[in-house]
């Protein structure tokens, strides 16, 4: 059996971001933790009250009060706090769609606050990819939108606000994943553009993230073959090394996307593969993803103390990212910057970012049949509560699929009252499309669109389409505020 040296092994853990199931750390994470790994992603699975997460986050502070500790808290509709319920906040695309920069800032303090007061210290937000592309399956709504210059904007206030908190920042998924329409959980996906296209579309908010002093950026499992090759970004130095350390000149911790991911996993042959080519690409905190054993942890580090070994990895490059953590830890330690919180903003900013075209006048809205069509999660978001039902207990709710329903079936079951048809994405699939456009053309609908609008699609015939830009709890309220009789 090889021996590995202690200091590698120890440098080796310093990078590695792993993860666990339950809401107690098992005995391995603990004694890991000890011996020096750099910490954990915590994720639904970890969370079942603000009481028990601040206890399981406390305990593992007790081995080593520099673990780093990080959450997917996107304040939208990717939550973990709020898994069993929705977001209490309105989400990125609702932000840009209300277009005030200072409720960005004010928001995300206010979910800094909730993370610190929970003892994490790292968001793995916000995203600041430009989602340019309306049927990308994995950004959306996690966006701030398709105007470059409006990303940036929110960037930097996002940045600012959860850093107030002392609560790193990590903006994501560099260089840009908004112009795809793959998944990088399930496959490799390409953006194909030439450099001039992606600095004027998707870099800017990288820049603005950098500009207002991200402690973190993470890397995009996506191919850019203007700069990457057929690799991932994620094992490109020209993405890692020369674009974001040398022409930005960022300084933090970059941080990989979850390395368990199709789009990392399978180009390079595993998980621990993955994390030797992306450790000599230039990042820093290794994500391992949501499935992590004690045995995954030693795999990983014994590939990477054999890489330094064989050349595959320099020793500096190691010892440098481990540093690099090491420092990360240090800043969250400082005190978080004081400041009010609004309760009320939320709520305020959902109002504003809501879209109409159409008018309810007319309808009578006492008893309506509201339905709500199914719709599948993408890994990031998982499985989280939405819909207006707990808003509008008036009405006549139903659950269908779209392709086992027929609009002429709805129409007999509303009779006279008028019909209101909720989804999410309803444009990406053809046969909630269908429907859609079926009910607004012989019957009185309203359209309840609360993914990502589409910029092109407007069902003619809708008494009403209402654009919420998001499913968390403030925009579900908003529209459904639009509703009451």
């Amino acid at each position: 059996m090889t021996t590995i040296d202690p200091g590698l092994r120890r440098l080796a853990l310093g990078t590695l971001l792993a993860a666990f199931r339950g809401p107690v750390a098992p005995d391995w994470a603990r004694g890991l933790t000890a011996e020096g790994l750099a910490g954990f992603t915590l994720f639904g699975y970890n969370v079942e009250t603000p009481e028990q997460l601040a206890a399981l986050t406390a305990s593992l502070r007790e081995i080593r009060p520099s673990v780093l500790l990080a959450i997917d808290e996107e304040g939208g509709d990717v939550t973990r706090l709020a898994h069993a319920t929705g977001s209490p906040y309105p989400g990125n695309a609702a932000l840009g769609a209300a277009g005030d920069v200072d409720a960005t800032r004010a928001i995300y303090r206010s979910i800094g606050l909730d993370l610190a007061a929970l003892g994490i210290n790292i968001n793995l937000a916000p995203t600041v990819d430009v989602n340019s592309a309306d049927d990308n399956p994995v950004i959306g709504t996690r966006s701030f939108g398709a105007d470059p210059t409006l990303v940036a904007a929110h960037t930097a206030a996002a940045v600012a606000g959860l850093q107030e908190a002392r609560v790193a920042a990590c903006a994501k998924h560099f260089p840009g994943h908004g112009d795809t329409v793959a998944d990088s959980h399930t496959e490799l996906p390409t953006v194909d553009v030439p450099l001039d296209v992606l600095r004027t579309r998707e870099l800017p908010p990288f820049e603005a993230a950098i500009g207002a002093g991200a402690r973190t950026v993470m890397t995009a499992h996506i191919r850019v073959p203007a700069l990457t090759g057929d690799d991932p970004a994620t094992f490109s130095p020209a993405v890692l090394h020369d674009l974001l350390r040398g022409e930005f000149g960022f300084t933090g911790a970059v941080i990989t996307d979850a390395l368990e991911m199709k789009g990392a996993a399978v180009a390079a042959g595993g998980i621990a593969p993955a994390a030797v080519r992306a450790l000599a690409a230039g990042a820093d905190l290794l994500c391992i993803g949501a499935d992590v054993d004690a045995d995954l942890v030693e795999e990983i580090v014994t590939e990477i103390v054999a890489a330094v070994a064989d050349g595959r990895l320099s020793p500096d490059r190691l010892a440098d990212a481990a540093g690099r953590n090491a420092a990360l830890a240090t800043w969250t330690a400082q005190p978080a910057v004081p400041g009010p919180v609004d309760p009320s903003l939320p709520d305020v900013v959902a109002r504003q970012a809501i879209r109409i075209d159409g008018s309810v006048d007319g309808l009578d809205l006492t008893g309506p049949l509201m339905v709500q069509l199914g719709s599948a999660s993408n890994i990031a978001e998982g499985r989280v509560p939405w819909g207006l039902g707990g808003f509008l207990p008036h009405a006549d709710l139903i659950h269908v699929a779209a392709a086992e329903v027929t609009a002429q079936a709805l129409c007999d079951r509303a009779g006279t009252r008028p019909i209101i048809l909720v989804g999410r994405h309803i444009h990406r699939f053809p046969a909630s499309r269908a429907l859609a456009e079926a009910l607004a053309a012989g019957h009185p609908t309203v359209i309840v669109e609360l993914g990502w609008p589409s910029s092109s699609w407007l069902p003619a015939g809708a008494r009403a389409f209402i654009r919420t830009h998001g499913a968390t709890q403030p925009l579900a309220k908003a529209a459904a505020a639009l509703l009451k009789p």
